[in-house]
Order: structure tokens, then sequence, then C-alpha cells
């Protein structure tokens, strides 16, 4: 039995309603806004400033680089950035990037993209590849890797002068993502064979992270 005091409140407050609190009531779940990416390529005359003007604008419109390649082609100044934002951000942006394109002459493109995907069925490797300047060599080295399904994720060269001799000479770095159904000791000894048919030094190693 109940106590006579306990009995006297619940006769008391039994038509008393109070609030219902639920989890989400009492911490209410804000969910941030989707990321979405976009790929943005400039090119313009190389010139003091062209890095800050396009970071400026990306910053203004509340968007973050995610990735970026920048170097200078011959007279030319060439940049491709990976931007992430909200859709607002990227819409600010094509409007802004349009403004500027105008106003400094600058060749500017934008593509919508999404982020990529891990690859757990590849594995990367580095390739270095020095030799005497010659036509075809990027499109050699490409044609052996696409033949054997081996995706090419980073490509640069680079035309410099021998040290002592003064010789024309090449280099390629290159990252690729070989599928894991190849056997590396096998394609590390054909492509080597190719580098020593066209009198490429090469090295062919792991990517080390």
């Amino acid at each position: 039995m109940l106590p006579e005091n306990i009995k006297g409140l619940r006769g008391k407050y039994r038509y008393l309603k109070c609030p219902r609190y639920t989890l989400a009531s009492a911490h209410p779940v804000e969910f941030a806004p989707m990321k979405q990416h976009i790929v943005i390529s400039a090119v313009g005359g190389d010139r003091v400033g062209m890095v800050h003007e396009l970071s400026k604008a990306i910053a203004d419109c509340g968007g973050s680089i995610s990735e970026s390649r920048m170097t200078s082609l011959g007279n030319e100044f060439a940049m491709l950035l990976l931007v992430n934002g909200n859709w607002h951000t990227l819409a600010k942006l094509e409007g802004e990037f349009k403004k500027l394109a105008d106003a400094t002459g600058m060749n500017i493109q934008l593509r919508r993209t999404e982020e990529r995907s891990a690859r757990n069925d590849m594995l990367p490797y580095s390739i270095d590849v020095v030799c005497l300047d010659q036509t075809g060599i990027v499109a050699g080295l490409s044609g052996f890797f696409a033949q054997r399904g081996v995706d090419i994720a980073e490509l640069s060269t680079r035309s410099y002068a021998a040290a002592h001799t003064g010789a024309p000479m090449f280099s390629v770095q290159m990252i690729v993502n070989v599928p894991s159904r190849l056997h590396i000791g096998v394609l590390r000894e054909e492509f080597m064979d190719f580098c020593d048919h066209l009198n490429l030094d090469a090295i062919f190693e792991p990517v080390k992270s």
C-alpha cells in the first residue's frame, strides 16, 4: 500500500499534463549542407597575382580548395583546381569567375563533378623516366599502360639541358594505378624491356605513403 501522503499527491496531480520530451527535442540534430565539387581550369598570360586573384575569389564565395595543380607553360600560367562547397557557394563561383575572366582576360572553365570514390582494386605506383628529348615519349608511355588497363592518375613532364653536355633532356613523372589482377613482377619486367627498347632510363616502384 502507498503511504497516505503519496496517495494525496497522486490524486491532486492526476490531471496535470506535462510536455513530452524526446531525444530529438532535447538535442535537435542539425544537418550540414552536402558538399558539392567543381573543377576550375584557368589559363592566362603569366604575371604576378594570378594565383591570388583566383584563390581570393574562391575564399570570398565560401569555397575551399581541395586539390590544385599550377605551373608556367611558355608565357602562360595554367591552374587546375578542385573546389568544394555547398550549392550556393558553387553557384556564386560560377558568376564570380565569369566576371573575373572578363576583367582579366583569363580563359576560365568550370565543370561540376563528384568526389572520387576509393579504388580498393588498384595499387598506386610511381614512374620516373629520363631520356634524351625525342618525339613521342608520352604517347609511347601512355600507350603501354593503356594496353594493359593501367590507369594514369598523374603525369608531369619537363624539358631541360643536361648539366655538363647541354644535351636536350626530357623527364616524366607519373603515378599509375595498377589493377590488383595484374602481376606486378611481370608488369615491371615488361615496362623495363619497353624502356630499354626506346633508350629510356626508368624507375618503377610503389608509392610511398
